[in-house]
Parts: C-alpha cells; structure tokens; sequence
C-alpha cells in the first residue's frame, strides 16, 4: 500500500541524513515506526541489526570497573 502524507522537508532532509549513517532509508524508518505501533514488530530484523553493529564501538582500553563507578557516584 502506498500512502502520501505532508512532511516538512527540512525535517525530512535531517531525518535522511541521520538514517543514511545507519544505511536506512527515510522509507524503511516509517515502516518500522508503524510496524511497532500495530505491535507487529520483525524481532528477526532486529536482531540482526544488533549482530551488524556488536562490537563496532571503541571503548579506548576501557573495562568495566564495578568498584571503580561507584567512587565515582
């Protein structure tokens, strides 16, 4: 089904922006959004959108430290 509604361009303008640097589309976003609010959502693709991302964060030598964050706190 294709269905036309008004967008501000700006917004959608930044909106393609953000979603290019995760490699989606304006398109493929409204469709998860509304996936999620008729509570169908694709755990499949969820999932692997996590496998393609874990591990792709740089902590710079960083371990967790229980002791040390609440010192911290």
């Amino acid at each position: 089904m294709n269905i036309t509604r008004s967008i501000d361009e700006q917004i959608a303008e930044c909106a393609r922006e953000r979603l290019r640097a995760v490699g989606k589309s304006l398109n493929q976003k409204i469709r998860e959004h509304l996936r999620h609010v008729a509570g169908d959502e694709d755990l499949a693709c969820e999932l692997a959108s996590l496998e393609r991302t874990a591990g792709l964060g740089n902590s710079n030598g960083w371990k967790f430290n229980r002791v040390e964050l609440y010192e911290r706190g």
